[in-house]
């Protein structure tokens, strides 16, 4: 499963960075030869999809480091914390060409009408955004990378600023040269807007946000159903670091059995979880005698 990661990781930051790179020289190339502000910012953007890409694989490749002494249950979040930096480069990529916009904006004599070939070109990253993003994003969630993912969203604001560009383009040629630096802020606000939701996404996983109702029941099936002398999995929490989690709980077993017995039944239930549901790489499993009732917040049990 690891090697898989590895390589379907590696061949997505690949495609990324390549198509990226393309989009990159001819929407800036088209964008001067045509005099579309829009243009050259979505050229911009797409400039800042290869560093993003870049930094999403470099968190992968961290994130699949294997656990060491100083990182006992992995590397995981270093692709979340990737998710993080990215947000960075988005936000200063948007900041340039907002401000970019407005100052054309405000002096509206130096703006151009955009020729056909801009139109042409946009269409061109319309098609290509669309493949490129669908594909990221469905690699990243097949192997559960939240930086894979990350950038696959980012690529998937492009198809939206080329449309944008488009209908500038358009709209410029029938009079309306002033949509054009319209239309690049409104590309630098789909940047930020990705910006915040990349973030929001990578903090929540950071900072432990409740998985979901899905999850919690799979945990508790694979719990209960390990042997019948094991019932009620209980206060289940789950940790994500990454492409991975963690999960402790609580299951109800006969309080006359043995320390063996219940040390056995213990093992078996942890190597069934992660076993059966991948995303989970580690299971603490504690016993609690049957029909006990106590405070599961308690520090020590009561």
């Amino acid at each position: 499963m690891d090697e898989f990661r590895s390589n379907a990781g590696k061949k997505a930051a690949t495609i990324a960075i390549v198509a990226n790179c393309f989009l990159t020289v001819f929407n800036i190339a088209v964008g001067i030869i045509s005099g579309s502000y829009a243009l050259i910012s979505e050229g911009a953007h797409t400039l800042s999809d290869v560093m993003t890409s870049i930094i999403a694989y470099a968190g992968f490749r961290i994130g699949q480091k294997p656990a060491d002494k100083e990182h006992p249950i992995g590397h995981g979040r270093a692709e979340a914390i990737s998710g993080l930096i990215i947000v960075v480069f988005l936000t200063m990529v948007a900041y340039e060409i907002i401000s970019g916009a407005f100052d054309k904006l405000i002096n509206p004599s130096s703006i151009a009408v955009p020729e056909t070939i801009a139109a042409i070109m946009a269409i061109f990253g319309i098609i290509i955004n669309y493949a490129v993003s669908e594909y990221i994003i469905n690699i990243g969630k097949q192997i559960k990378s939240p930086a894979i993912v990350a950038d696959g969203k980012h690529q998937k604001t492009d198809i939206f600023s080329s449309i944008a560009v488009l209908i500038g383009v358009i709209a410029s040629n029938f009079g309306y040269p002033i949509l054009d630096p319209i239309v690049a802020l409104i590309i630098g606000i789909l940047i930020l807007k990705t910006a915040y939701d990349i973030g929001k996404e990578n903090i929540d996983n950071i900072m432990g946000k409740v998985p979901s109702d899905e999850l919690i029941d799979n945990i508790k099936k694979v719990a209960n159903n390990t042997t019948p002398k094991a019932q009620n999995a209980h206060d289940i929490k789950v940790d994500y670091l990454g492409s991975y989690a963690t999960v402790s709980l609580h299951i109800e077993l006969d309080g006359d059995m043995s320390l063996n017995e219940v040390h056995k039944i213990i093992h078996v239930i942890q190597d069934n979880i992660t076993e059966e549901i991948p995303e989970i790489k580690y299971a603490m499993v504690h016993a609690c005698p049957i029909g006990l009732q106590y405070n599961h917040d308690q520090e020590i049990d009561k």
